[in-house]
């Protein structure tokens, strides 16, 4: 059954190594390599929005054959806004580590 209240977001919208079409949905100006999911859990807290649940074993649907992770917030914004403030923090939590 469908979650109305909640986003799903997966680590592959943040994935600077893929293409659009196997399913980065962020720029790459808000992507980073391969990201982790502790760092988009610190993404997601900083920009903001309360971090429900994640899950380390999923496989996102278009990269079936690769497992991936995601996470479940509490719906605030529309997706793309959402992405748009992830992927920022994102970003600036990869440079602070550098």
């Amino acid at each position: 059954m469908k979650e109305y209240e909640h986003q799903i977001i997966w680590l592959d919208y943040f994935n600077r190594n893929l293409s659009k079409s196997k399913g980065r949905r962020a720029s790459k100006s808000r992507s980073v390599f391969d990201p982790s999911i502790e760092e988009l859990v610190e993404a997601a807290r900083s920009a903001g929005y309360e971090v429900v649940s994640s899950n380390t074993e999923a496989r996102y649907p278009r990269r079936y054959y690769t497992r991936s992770s995601y996470i479940m917030i509490r719906k605030r914004d529309t997706k793309s806004t959402t992405l748009n403030k992830i992927g920022e923090a994102l970003v600036q939590i990869r440079s602070k580590k550098k």
